[in-house]
């Protein structure tokens, strides 16, 4: 691997060859490098792609938001490391056998709203009943779902009633979804005891028991 001044070279050759006045170590920066009538292009050189490098590059963007990471390697991550680079509106070079390519022009980030996503997002929000979760809570707990809640009052109204049909369930136990739940039984909560007609599983008593501990 590199050290971090090798990369100097081949990003000055790169720039200089589209015609830049480059300098290095200008005023905190890397490399500087300056083409009539234009703002300035800003380097920051790392080995290695790292916090402390897009740190910097988004520092620099006060200055210039023509600014370019370079780093000695390619990294592991490639595609998720050229995404984050374009949402924060950083360009990207990697340098190797003496040699620097541009991955990434620096281009402002106009994100594309995913109607679909955020539908989802409220859904939930809307459907899921009080606050049942911590924010930042450990995966080691159970996250309540709306679906989830739906599921628990499916189960806790058949295991108080027996077995019931499911549009009957479906009123009672204020679960819209009743028919996709006890049909897919995705926790294996539920038992279909003839066509129509379910009840709740062992699996779904003890269901019952371990998210009445979490104040379910």
């Amino acid at each position: 691997m590199p050290l971090e001044s090798d990369l100097y070279a081949p990003v000055k050759a790169l720039l200089e060859g589209q015609g830049y006045v480059v300098k290095g170590e200008v005023r905190g920066c890397d490399v500087v490098a300056v083409r009539a009538g234009e703002p300035p292009v800003i380097v920051e050189l790392k080995r290695v792609f790292g916090l402390g490098l897009v740190l910097q590059g988004v520092d620099r963007l006060a200055i210039s938001d023509r600014v370019y990471l370079a780093i000695g390697q390619w990294p592991k991550r490639m595609r998720n490391v050229k995404k984050l680079c374009r949402r924060l509106g950083l360009g990207l070079m990697v340098v190797a056998t003496a040699r620097a390519d541009i991955v990434l022009d620096p281009v402002p980030y106009r994100p594309r709203l995913d109607k679909r996503k955020a539908g989802r997002l409220l859904g939930e929000h809307a459907r899921r009943v009080g606050d049942p979760n911590r924010g930042g809570s450990s995966t080691k707990v159970p996250m309540m779902t709306a679906y989830r809640q739906e599921a628990l009052r499916c189960a806790e109204f058949l295991a108080s009633n027996g077995p019931m049909k499911l549009a009957a369930l479906r009123l009672a136990a204020d679960a819209p979804r009743a028919a996709a739940i006890l049909q897919q039984d995705v926790y294996g909560w539920f038992e279909r005891v003839e066509r129509g007609v379910y009840t709740v599983s062992p699996a779904g008593r003890r269901g019952l028991e371990m998210f009445a501990r979490f104040g379910a």
